[in-house]
């Protein structure tokens, strides 16, 4: 049956998550009696702490309930602001504005910044919502490949120097990544800093898996010199505290931008759940042992699934923070790391057949712009790891 509605052109331009996507069908496959292994979803297995449920609760006891200032109270944006500046960022309360998610957060600042036909350029493999939040808002994008570096960002300097020109408005930067588990160095974001001073352009600086970092230490870009008013940082309580249902994300930049920014915050969601933001000071004030015990948990799942891959001879480039790694997966198997020369099998019809023959929910890599890769989420106990690789080993996936 057909429908009469006239859809618009910047609609069409994207299509439905592929993360997302892939979970679904696991949901439901689970649903009809199947035992999948969920390496697709990007959310930790972890209950919230439990002192920022009894604060959400308490909010709610105490009749937090309705709306609040639509940038968020002020405690929740001083202790955001606070924690900003112990990264070594010059921040105030002034220069935050609260979201219902770190999505909402990214959709505002493409949606303050760019214009139909802005060029837009991207680190690949990037996040899926990055590439259709650019699209949704007009953009134009350039891609630059991370694949032959391993997925490092700065061996790839010399190649992100001839994307970025005059004609840039705006590059995204995600580390620790998503799907890649990367974590960029100091030289790197430093690399970034020349060419957005150089050329005039505009940083969104996603650090959403800042706390959840391993062998490397997180910087945030807006911390080096001369980032301060070209950079909007983007973080949420999602990945750190284990409250991807809660909804809540903050932007931080120019009290100039936060005006401008506001303007469609203010028109679309209005404000951050009551309730939630008191929840979400409790989790920025007394959560240290919490996070560190599930960064610990994050960095031993890690290091087990290296070492079941390395027993298959299958070699990964193994990140430095989030909880993602990307395998290479192809026929015929190369055992080699990502240097994308060698024949791949599509790596769609791979993750198809990891969850109809094996039970296994992988993301394909192209859904990041990265074929030839699957992603993996570790955020799964270490036994039903161990069950996954066995599955996909049995099913002669890897």
């Amino acid at each position: 049956m057909t429908d009469a509605y006239d859809y618009s052109d910047r609609i069409g331009r994207v299509e439905p998550s592929a993360t997302l996507a892939i979970s679904n069908l696991a949901a439901e496959k689970e649903a009809e009696g199947a035992d999948i292994v969920d390496l697709s979803v990007g959310e930790p297995d972890f209950d919230t702490p439990e002192n920022v449920v009894d604060a959400g609760k308490a909010a709610l006891d105490a009749g937090h309930t309705g709306y609040t200032s639509s940038n968020g109270i002020p405690e929740l944006r001083e202790g955001i602001a606070a924690k900003l500046r112990g990264d070594g960022i010059d921040a105030s309360a002034d220069e935050v504005i609260v979201t219902p998610g770190g999505k909402q957060a990214l959709y505002e600042t493409f949606g303050t910044l760019i214009d139909d036909g802005d060029e837009v350029v991207l680190l690949d493999p990037a996040w899926v919502s990055y590439e259709a939040m650019a699209k949704l808002a007009g953009a134009d994008l350039t891609r630059v490949d991370l694949a032959p570096h391993g997925f490092q960002l700065e061996p790839a300097l010399d190649a992100l120097a001839e994307a970025v020109s005059d004609d840039t408005e705006l590059l995204v930067v995600n580390s620790p990544s998503n799907p890649t588990g990367a974590v960029f160095s100091e030289t790197a974001l430093e690399g970034v800093r020349d060419l957005a001073v150089d050329h005039d352009v505009a940083v969104i600086s996603d650090e959403i898996y800042e706390r959840i970092v391993y062998d490397a230490d997180h910087v945030s870009l807006a911390s080096l010199d001369g980032m301060a008013d070209r950079t909007v940082t983007i973080n949420g309580f999602s990945k750190a505290y284990s409250m991807t249902g809660w909804r809540l994300g903050y932007l931080h930049a120019t009290e100039e931008f936060v005006g401008q920014a506001g303007k469609l915050h203010s028109h679309s969601v209005s404000c951050a759940t009551n309730f939630v933001q008191r929840a979400g000071v409790e989790a920025l004030a007394n959560t240290d042992e919490a996070v560190e015990e599930m960064r610990e948990a994050f960095a031993d799942r890690r290091d087990l699934l290296v070492d079941l891959f390395d027993e298959h001879g299958v070699d990964v480039d193994v990140g430095d923070g989030a909880f993602y790694m990307m395998i290479p997966v192809g026929e015929p198997w190369s055992g080699s790391s990502a240097s994308g020369d060698e024949p791949r099998a599509d790596d769609a019809d791979w993750c198809e057949r990891a969850i109809e023959q094996a039970s296994v929910a992988c993301v394909p890599g192209s859904a990041f712009n990265a074929p030839g890769f699957a992603r993996i989420s570790y955020a799964a106990s270490e036994e039903r790891l161990r069950e996954a690789v066995d599955r996909l080993v049995a099913n002669d996936l890897l």
